[in-house]
Formats: C-alpha cells, structure tokens, sequence
C-alpha cells in the first residue's frame, strides 16, 4: 500500500535560556489539522515522549550473527595438512620467539601511524548516527487533536509493539487555536535529542505547525514529499489494536515499583531456551504474583492486590517489551495491566 506524505520543513525544537518551542511538521496532504498550547507539566511530557520514542526504535526480532568470515577460516583449516605442521613445530618454535618481539615493535608503530585515521573514522561515525540515522523511524507517528485531548500512536519497527501517547489539555497552561483530525508528523533521531532538554524552568511551547496549510497553494515547490510503501500489516496492526480493545479482559493495577521489579528481573537475567513465557497468578485479596520462566523466578508485588471475583492464572508472551516502560515508572501513579488471556495481547496503562 503506497502513502505519498508532504512535509512543509522539519519538526523543530528551539531551546532557549528560558524558552523552550517545539513545532511539529504535519503532513499537508490531509485535512488541516493544528494545535498550539503552552505546557504547564514539561517534564512529565518530556519523559512520556521519550518512551514512546523507545516503542518507535524498538526491533526485538531475531537477527542471526554472521558466521560468513567463520566458515571461511573453518574450510581452510581442513585443507591444512596437520601431520606436516606437527614436524614443523619444533624449528618454527625456535625461530617464533625473535620474530614476535619484531612483530611487536612493528605493531606499536603501525599503531602510532593509525591512530590519527582511527580517530577520524570516530569521529566520521558518530557524526553519520546522529545526522544519518533517519531510516530508523521507517514509519512516522500519527498525532490526533481531540476535542478532549492530544494524542501520539505509533507502532515499533518489529510490528509487535503499539504506544499511545494520551495528553490531556489539563497540563497546559494556555491552549491556542486548533482544529481537530489527524494527520502524519515529521520525526527524526535529532527530534528526540531536542526532547531531552525540556526542563521545568523553562516555558514550553507546544504546536502542531498550521503555516504549512497555508502556504501550501503556492509554495508547493518547498515541500519536503515522503513516499513509503506501507506494508498491509502495519495497517492491520492498528485494525487489530482497535478490535483487541473492544475484548473482555482481566484487569490489575501494578504498582510502579513492582513494575521496577518487574524490569529488574528482566535486566539481571537472559533466556537461552524456550519457555520465555510469563504468568499471572491472581487470587482475590492477595498480592499478584508473576512467575517467568524458564527459571520459575516468582516475583511477589505486595503494593498490588488482586482485586477480582474468581482466581486466575494467565500466561503472555513478549515480556522483554516491558522494558519499554522502564523510563515511566519514576513518573507514573499505577500502571494497569488488561490482560485478554493466555497467548492473547496485552495492554499496559500508565497513569
């Protein structure tokens, strides 16, 4: 599926002494679609759009290792002629020790000479990642003013994670003029640098640019146009999202530091086999308790109490993508956990 987008400029954050603007570019192709406000919580914002960030980046697929120069060097040891080199051994021994050390003066002054060109190179690298790192965000976000709210959706490279952005217009100070829909917005690795220098003694400014609506009709030329061949299970992603929400699901209020357990575990220790499940057991009165496997390790979150008719245990997939809240447990009330069943998706709210 082909999506043609057009983006007057990039998204844009100034940071000031005391002044901090951030300007969304908005896909002019759709309908007009703006917003402008000051924030009054920066910081809180500031810390939930670096997570949704890290839903955006997110690749948790398997990518084998490249055994190429490996089964090159392994044909050539069977070529070799072991028997030979064992009556060899004893002469190259007696010459080996003279050659390393000249080999050792040789490789500190090769060293020496390369140590300008390695430090270039560095330099060249860091430089391509920061300005050169666009491919990442193959898909930008979607931005919708609501009459009630702002909010961001985006879905990670692997497909297998969606994140919602909800911003009520109670964290801003003073809300200009807007008009609701929806529509694509500009984003890059730089945007997300910028984020991080939102402070609290700083006035924000916030705003989905409206300038591009207007000039659009006669400066078409200055258009920045994005063509991207959307593949059909990013759209069913979002259908999917859309009728997972609407199912019957058991629902747990985690507190934010069991959730740090949680992410403790996961950090400390990596699976090598299957079973990468993790359980639910839920019992009415009682603590949660999440078992993961294959260890057996159970953590027991004595702040959250099951508070359910009937006993369950449920058991999901996907838990490494929990790690994704880890930057919204400082900021975060609760965290409540829809859980649809057993091998069925699962829905983590930050309040």
């Amino acid at each position: 599926m082909r999506f043609d987008f057009a983006y007057n400029g990039n998204t844009t954050v100034e940071s000031g002494a005391r002044l901090t603007r951030m300007s969304f570019a908005p896909d002019v192709k759709r309908e007009p679609t703006y917003f402008s406000g000051e924030l009054g919580q920066s910081l809180l914002f500031r810390e939930a759009i670096s997570a949704l960030h890290d839903v955006v980046v997110a690749d948790l697929r398997f990518k084998p290792k490249d055994k190429t120069a490996y089964l090159e060097w392994a044909a050539q040891q069977e070529e070799l002629d072991w028997q030979a080199i064992a009556a060899q051994r004893s002469d190259v021994l007696a010459r080996m020790q003279p050659l390393q050390n000249e080999l050792k003066g040789l490789n500190f002054r090769h060293a020496e000479r390369m140590k300008p060109y390695w430090e270039a190179r560095k330099k060249f690298q860091n430089y391509a990642f920061r300005h050169l790192s666009d491919y990442r965000f193959l898909f930008d976000p979607v931005i919708t003013v609501h009459p009630d709210e702002l909010f961001f959706e985006c879905f990670s490279v692997d497909e297998a994670s969606y994140a919602r952005l909800s911003v009520d217009y109670e964290i801003f100070h003073k809300v200009g003029a807007f008009n609701c829909g929806t529509t694509n917005i500009d984003y890059s690795e730089n945007l997300y640098q910028e984020f991080q220098k939102i402070r609290t003694y700083k006035t924000t400014n916030f705003e989905v640019d409206p300038s591009g609506f207007e000039i659009q009709t006669t400066h078409e030329d200055t258009f920045r146009e994005v063509k991207i061949d959307l593949p059909d299970s990013w759209v069913r992603g979002f259908l999917q999202v859309s009728s997972a929400m609407t199912l019957p699901a058991v629902q747990v209020e985690l507190h934010p530091m069991d959730v740090h357990n949680l992410c403790f575990v996961l950090r400390r220790r990596k699976e090598k086999q299957g079973p990468r499940g993790m359980r639910y057991h839920l019992e009415p009165g009682k603590p949660v308790r999440i078992v993961f496997e294959p260890w057996e390790t159970e953590v027991v979150c004595p702040r959250s109490i099951y508070r359910g008719d009937a006993p369950q245990e449920i058991r999901v997939w996907g838990r490494r993508r929990l790690l994704l809240l880890e930057r919204l447990i400082p900021i975060a009330r609760k965290f409540t956990v829809h859980l649809l069943g057993t091998g069925l998706p699962s829905f983590y709210v930050a309040d």
